[in-house]
């Protein structure tokens, strides 16, 4: 998946410098769940408010593991009562569907178009055993901007943050 790919799952009216979160969780939602997170992430970016006037927000469940909530801050700037109200959002998804949106213990690649997660501690384990390659794709979920995440969401192990912290000199390459 390249820079075209994520682009086409992000709302294109949306200024490049949109602020973006993404929550990542610890267990796949099933479609139905999935159904049901979207509908609600898009009844709180209907109402998202900034100091009493609305945000312009947007909101979905990607990848059934992903939360990305985006707001176009040209429009109007999030405050910090606007992030709380996200947050919230979030700790009731967790707390209706028994899981973590918060955990940044672990690491999801996209591997036969799935997302799969790994704990962090175990990725030169799966490095060294072939499971993960330098060029499997690393959900890069520290993007910040609509086009940071456009660019730099999904990027091959080898150019992401944890580069440096892994020995590829060791592993298997792809078959």
């Amino acid at each position: 998946m390249n820079e075209i790919a994520v682009a086409a799952l992000l709302p294109a009216d949306f200024d490049d410098r949109s602020r973006v979160w993404i929550y990542q969780s610890t267990r796949p939602f099933t479609d139905e769940q999935a159904r049901e997170i979207d509908e609600q992430i898009t009844q709180f970016t209907e109402q998202w408010q900034v100091h009493g006037k609305p945000a312009k927000g947007w909101g979905k469940l990607l990848y059934n593991r992903f939360v990305v909530m985006m707001a176009d801050e040209s429009y109007e700037a999030i405050s910090g009562c606007s992030t709380d109200s996200m947050v919230r959002i979030i700790k009731s998804i967790e707390r209706q569907y028994d899981c973590n949106l918060f955990d940044r213990l672990s690491i999801t690649f996209l591997v036969k178009d799935k997302a799969e997660v790994l704990p962090v501690n175990q990725v030169q384990y799966a490095l060294d055993k072939g499971y993960i390659h330098a060029d499997t794709l690393l959900f890069n979920n520290l993007v910040g901007t609509k086009k940071e995440m456009e660019a730099q969401w999904l990027q091959p192990l080898s150019q992401s943050w944890m580069a440096d912290k892994l020995n590829f000199n060791t592993t298997n390459t792809p078959s």
